[in-house]
C-alpha cells in the first residue's frame, strides 16, 4: 500500500494567542492537503485542464463538476502544539475506508517526512467524504476508474484514542 505525503505551508495567520497553529486552522491544513492530492483542477481560461501534480487527482472540481462531496465527519486528536515556522509541515494521507459512496481520509500531521527517523506526529484525523449529485445532493457512486487509483491506498484506518481509552 502506499500513503501520500503533501507539504503545506503553514500561515502566520494559522497561529493562535498560545504562539501555536489554532485547532480550527489545522483542520484547514487537512483540507489543503486533500484537495491538492484527491481533487483535480478545474480547466482554465483556455479551457484546458491542468496536469495534476498526485495520481489521485480524480475527484472533479470547480464549477459544472457531475460530482461535489461532502464532509460527513472529521475527528482529529491533536498530539503536540505545532508552532509557526517557515518550512512546511508535512500531511502524512491515506485512505482508511472506501464504500460504495464515501470515503475515509486519514492524515498524520508531521513535521518533517515520515521516512526521517526524527520526524514528529503532531495529530491524527480522519474525514469521511461522501460523493453527491451537485444537482439532487444525493450520494453518488464512486466510479470504477476512480476507486481502481483510490484502491492503492487504502490501508488500516488512523488510531485515534477515544475517550475514556488508555
Amino acid at each position: 500500500m502506499a500513503r501520500l505525503e503533501v507539504s503545506v505551508q503553514l500561515r502566520w495567520s494559522d497561529m493562535d494567542a498560545y504562539q501555536h497553529v489554532n485547532n480550527v486552522e489545522m483542520l484547514r491544513l487537512l483540507e489543503e492537503a486533500r484537495i491538492e492530492a484527491f481533487w483535480q483542477h478545474p480547466p482554465g481560461p483556455d479551457g484546458v485542464r491542468p496536469e495534476p501534480r498526485w495520481a489521485t487527482a480524480v475527484i472533479d472540481a470547480g464549477p459544472g463538476a457531475t460530482v461535489s462531496t461532502l464532509v460527513a465527519h472529521q475527528e482529529i486528536q491533536y498530539l503536540r502544539p505545532l508552532g509557526y515556522r517557515r518550512a512546511p509541515v508535512v500531511v502524512e494521507m491515506w485512505l482508511g475506508h472506501l464504500g460504495g459512496a464515501s470515503l475515509d481520509v486519514c492524515y498524520q500531521v508531521r513535521d518533517l517526512p515520515a521516512a526521517d527517523p526524527a520526524s514528529v506526529v503532531h495529530a491524527r484525523a480522519v474525514t469521511t467524504l461522501v460523493l453527491v449529485d451537485p444537482a439532487t445532493g444525493s450520494p453518488t457512486r464512486i466510479g470504477a476508474a476512480e476507486r481502481a487509483v483510490l484502491e492503492t491506498f487504502l490501508e488500516e484506518p488512523v488510531a485515534i484514542r477515544r475517550r475514556g481509552a488508555r
